[in-house]
């Protein structure tokens, strides 16, 4: 079968992989302890399913219009308001199957070929890729550690060029768990405007932070700034909403009316009772509740690792400040060996650890940095306390 060249230019996504080999081994009956998911591990709130059941039993199980129903983007434009301090109207919402979705359909609107965007490493594993299926070239900048996994303003303006259309900012981030301050946006947001640069802003993990951080949304500093962003955001992770699928974005009309053809033409409609259950998520009164509950019990995971990591010698880690991830650098692993193999990259790392400790990570290359692999804290203590037991001894039995 010849397939066509866009689907060549692309790699499957490696955390669903990772997530899928560590299913299998598991019908196997092999115990592994899965470290890959990127959803919460908590129940999606009684109330919220509650709303879904209603929707049901009032047969809201029909159509709605494309771009989400007026329901739920007045509660999103309440959302924007009453968090960001954000102005919407229902013309400049388009509510998605997921944010993956809207940041996929955003891609395929507004960038072609020859248009270059830049993206920080490591990033979430399918920016480059959706960037790539617009037929536009990924610019990847690449910070680290010192940096707090973060761009700065001078590293922003030395990557951009004539062709330089967007560059996308994710925080709290996937992987890192790095999160920009008001302060740090600001010089980003004065980069973009001199160039006339876009940003998009994921901003799905706004609610998983930790230690007291506030999240600050880029496109709140001024009109103009607000123009030249497009935030993207979901139930899934604050909501613990994965399966339901609802995403959706904020933009300048001409941008959502672009977006809203393209769906037109693809998906259609994100499923109606989602839609209904995403509405009380967004201005259900035990939501704020729930969510803290969730932080709350993340933290406490965070903390337990952080601790773990300080004491196992060749690793070490950023201390996350929002998401469910930590985000560990084994280079220090690097050169030892297993079974006649050499550790040189993440990818060994991670063939190790499952082979020898039963335990699946994510390789640090799926999101652009090699040296370190992603570790979600979204399971159980139990299962953390037990993994991290089985990460720590099977490193112990490497040897130069």
């Amino acid at each position: 079968m010849k397939f066509a060249q866009r689907i060549q230019n692309i790699q499957p996504s490696m955390t669903l992989a990772i997530s899928a080999k560590a299913q299998a081994l598991r019908e196997q009956g092999i115990d592994v302890i899965g470290f890959g998911a990127g959803e919460p591990d908590f129940a999606t709130p009684e109330n919220i399913k509650q709303a879904a059941i209603e929707a049901i039993q009032n047969n809201e199980t029909h159509y709605t219009l494309v771009s989400g129903t007026h329901a739920l983007k007045d509660a999103i434009i309440k959302k924007f308001d009453r968090d960001n301090g954000l102005a919407y109207d229902r013309k400049q919402i388009v509510v998605s199957c997921g944010a993956k979705h809207s940041f996929y359909n955003l891609a395929q609107v507004l960038w072609d070929a020859g248009d270059e965007i830049i993206i920080p490493a490591p990033y979430w594993v399918s920016y480059p890729d959706m960037v790539i299926l617009a037929n536009a070239t990924p610019v990847i900048v690449n910070t680290d550690q010192s940096s707090g996994f973060k761009i700065t303003a001078e590293q922003l303006q030395q990557a951009i060029t004539k062709k330089t259309r967007a560059l996308v900012l994710n925080s709290p981030s996937n992987p890192t768990g790095s999160a920009y301050t008001k302060k740090e946006l600001e010089a980003l947001a004065e980069v973009a405007l001199k160039n006339k640069l876009m940003v998009i802003s994921d901003e799905i993990y706004e609610k998983i932070v930790f230690d007291g951080f506030e999240h600050v949304s880029i496109a709140s500093f001024s009109e103009e700034m607000k123009r030249n962003t497009v935030v993207i955001n979901g139930a899934s992770k604050c909501f613990a909403m994965t399966g339901w699928r609802i995403g959706y974005l904020a933009a300048e009309t001409d941008i959502a009316a672009a977006v809203t053809k393209l769906q037109g033409q693809s998906t259609s409609n994100p499923t109606s009772i989602a839609q209904a259950a995403c509405v009380e998520a967004l201005t259900g009164k035990q939501s704020p509740v729930e969510i803290q509950k969730m932080v709350t019990e993340f933290k406490k995971r965070r903390d337990y690792l952080m601790d773990r990591y300080a004491k196992i010698e060749g690793v070490s880690c950023y201390k996350p400040i929002g998401s469910f991830y930590t985000f560990p650098d084994f280079s220090g692993v690097f050169g030892k060996q297993w079974n006649g193999k050499t550790i040189k990259e993440s990818l060994d790392v991670a063939e190790f650890l499952i082979e020898e400790a039963k335990v699946a990570l994510v390789p640090g290359i799926a999101f652009g940095a090699d040296h370190n692999l992603r570790l979600s804290f979204a399971t159980s203590m139990e299962n953390i306390q037990e993994g991290m037991d089985r990460i720590e001894s099977a490193l112990n039995t490497l040897h130069a």
